[in-house]
């Protein structure tokens, strides 16, 4: 089965090729063990989610990016979920505001960056400026062209001031997304989440895919990795993503503060 770090990590200066990743990949896996396994590494990541508030020196941030119906949510509801809200915060990127837009493309992301004892979760991010706008053609490749830089500078500072951050790509088949976004317009209670534009932009697929691997190419690096997740089985992929951040939450090799005050000398009334 190996190391879910190493087999779905994008190693700096590597050329992924999407096409070829299998999104049905569940490492030798079956759904039983799996099961099993992410619930023992949500205990062990609420116990360092603790540590990890209580110690006030770090940060972790998270950042998923999908195509349409590709488990964000998903993903946020069974591994981010069951920890504890108080040193969770999730932020959900939508389409930008006028204010937005009357500045840089990363004003709107840098109030969100995680504060320290905190797991921050972009639910989206500042990639789409990269994605969406390059396949709509929103601003010139000139613009857009020259933002993989500015994301690069922005990561390595967070990076620098003590966050770990962690890129995951939700990688589904066309496939597996068409009866996902057809499972909304089945039942009732998804129809809250249907929009004629996911449809749409299906047609744009290899264009999605194109700008993905370039993002995923310019911007994996050492402080700020992109893992490629076969998405297409929610339960492997809710594993390796509960692997990959509980392996790099222990190895922060946290510690609890010291106390500050003399323990022995407090009387008890």
């Amino acid at each position: 089965m190996g190391n879910l770090r190493d087999r779905f990590i994008i190693k700096p200066g590597s050329k992924p090729n999407l096409r070829d990743r299998d999104t049905d990949d569940t490492a030798g896996f079956n759904k039983k063990e799996a099961l099993q396994l992410l619930e023992k590494n949500i205990e062990k990541l609420k116990k360092l989610q603790h540590l990890l508030y209580a110690e006030n020196k770090r940060a972790v941030l998270v950042i998923l990016q999908a195509m349409d119906a590709g488990g964000k949510d998903g993903t946020i509801r069974h591994v981010m979920g069951p920890l504890n809200p108080q040193g969770v915060k999730v932020v959900s990127f939508k389409a930008p505001t006028e204010e937005e837009l009357s500045h840089d493309f990363l004003w709107r992301i840098q109030p969100h960056a995680p504060r320290t004892g905190e797991i921050r979760v972009f639910n989206r991010s500042h990639y789409e400026d990269v994605l969406i706008v390059r396949v709509r053609n929103l601003v010139p490749k000139s613009v857009w062209s020259k933002r993989y830089k500015h994301i690069n500078s922005f990561e390595n500072l967070l990076a620098d001031s003590g966050v770990t951050i962690l890129k995951f790509f939700l990688h589904v088949s066309k496939k597996e997304q068409l009866e996902r976004l057809k499972a909304r317009l089945d039942d009732p209670t998804k129809h809250w989440k249907a929009n004629p534009k996911d449809f749409e932009e299906r047609r744009l697929w290899n264009d999605y895919m194109d700008a993905y691997e370039v993002a995923l190419r310019r911007c994996s690096k050492t402080y700020a990795p992109w893992f490629v997740i076969p998405a297409d089985k929610k339960w492997f992929r809710n594993l390796a993503i509960s692997q990959i951040l509980l392996d790099a939450m222990e190895s922060l090799k946290m510690k609890f503060p010291p106390t500050t005050c003399d323990i022995d000398s407090i009387v008890i009334k």
